[in-house]
């Protein structure tokens, strides 16, 4: 059993985020204790933005400079990570109604034409190995859900859901927190619930 974890606030031990991802890898580990755990923190080790080199580099261009060479290494070593991983869980919180630039541009390395999805006669076709599971740490300061007028302004979890099926990892476990922003009350209860959700996973 592979776990990859990934991070992506930039709100370190302030973040609530990265307090349910730990908990949730913390309830994989005692369900599966031979478990390895590979652990991205975007945050602290952010992934190089793509240029016009990199998707050059992708359309067939030689690469000619050794520091380009050296960040398309890191860049397939992000989709090493993906594709040997049985589990992901991902942190991710609502930054202006969509996921934070950190976990963006770890999406923009990981979906990648030939490598995590193509196109097939009859439309696009995920490549990520069959029997993955995802769990996803949804924290946002708002309420978003429940028939909220805010509905429509949810651009993460739609977002972030579509982007993972369309590489081929559709198993996914939405584990949410939000609220976080209306008051102590409300964020201590949120915290509690999806605490509580974590505790009840069918793993």
């Amino acid at each position: 059993m592979k776990i990859l974890h990934i991070d992506s606030s930039i709100l370190g031990d302030y973040s609530v985020s990265r307090q349910l991802s730990a908990d949730t890898v913390a309830r994989l580990k005692a369900v599966h204790p031979d478990a390895t755990v590979t652990y991205r923190d975007l945050a602290a080790n952010p992934v190089p933005y793509l240029t016009g080199a990199h998707m050059a580099s992708f359309q067939g261009a030689p690469v000619t400079d050794a520091a380009l060479a050296d960040d398309l290494a890191i860049g397939n070593g992000y989709i090493d990570d993906l594709l040997a991983a049985d589990i992901i869980v991902i942190g991710a919180p609502m930054y202006n109604f969509s996921v934070s630039v950190q976990l963006k541009s770890w999406i923009d390395r990981v979906v990648v034409a030939g490598k995590t999805f193509q196109y097939g006669a009859t439309g696009p076709e995920g490549l990520l190995p069959k029997g993955k599971k995802a769990f996803l740490i949804s924290t946002r300061g708002g309420v978003y859900t429940g028939g909220s007028p805010a509905a429509a302004l949810d651009h993460q979890e739609k977002y972030l859901g579509s982007i993972l099926a369309f590489i081929g990892l559709t198993d996914v476990t939405w584990i949410r927190a939000e609220g976080l922003a209306l008051g102590e009350d409300a964020k201590d209860a949120a915290i509690v619930q999806a605490q509580g959700e974590i505790v009840d996973l069918p793993l």
